[in-house]
């Protein structure tokens, strides 16, 4: 008898020693937050005629979604009412030219702006971008980004949602809280990540070293 409750402790022992503890259960469950800037995402023909023909992207640091990148190359927007300067492009070139701001930039610019996800442009405002070797008039392509999640099909399985979905997420902290219609991006090229703008992180103390969960 005394031998098999020797027998029984060590397994227990054993299947406790194999069970995530409740920090690593919560941890499962958290996500890594980006905080984006503005910025800028070119076409090739927009590049040349910015920079010149021949030019090309210098790439000064990977980010987290794969393949994309931030690179030394800044330039300057222009709206009926003012400018912005110093907008970091990101990387690699695009099929379309998108501009990124906050909210807050179209005041400064007399421009209108839309919360919109990113390669939505139909009905966007357009915006001048002036750089080294010249300007560019785009028609569309000004916009707000919409708060979303980057996750792969295996990720929303885990958190069972899917992609296009709209949820809603938690912030801890002593400006923590909750954000509402976060849209879910899934795809097979996608790192786990939740991205926000500059003023949607400072309202609520958000860092890139921050973890948000979602909720629905």
């Amino acid at each position: 008898m005394e031998k098999y409750e020797a027998v029984l402790k060590l397994l227990l022992e054993a299947m406790k020693d194999n069970l995530p503890s409740e920090g690593a259960k919560e941890d499962r469950y958290e996500i890594p937050v980006g905080v984006s800037n503005r910025h800028i995402h070119l076409s090739q023909a927009d590049f040349n005629s910015l920079f010149g023909e021949g030019c090309k992207l210098t790439k000064i640091k990977d980010l987290k979604q794969p393949g994309q990148y931030a690179c030394k190359e800044t330039l300057t927007i222009c709206g009926a009412k003012g400018a912005i300067e110093k907008i970091r492009i990101l990387g690699p070139l695009r099929s379309k030219t998108q501009v990124e701001i906050l909210r807050g930039d179209s005041f400064k610019l007399g421009t209108i702006s839309q919360v919109k996800m990113s390669g939505d442009l139909n009905g966007t405002p357009g915006i001048t971008i002036v750089g080294p070797k010249g300007s560019v008039q785009i028609k569309e392509g000004l916009i707000v980004a919409q708060r979303h999640i980057h996750m792969t099909p295996e990720d929303a399985r885990h958190f069972n949602v899917s992609d296009g979905q709209i949820v809603s997420i938690k912030v801890d902290g002593p400006r923590g809280g909750i954000y509402n219609n976060v849209a879910i991006r899934s795809n097979d090229t996608s790192a786990l990540e939740c991205h926000v703008d500059t003023e949607e992180a400072n309202a609520m103390e958000i860092s890139n070293v921050s973890k948000i969960t979602i909720i629905k």
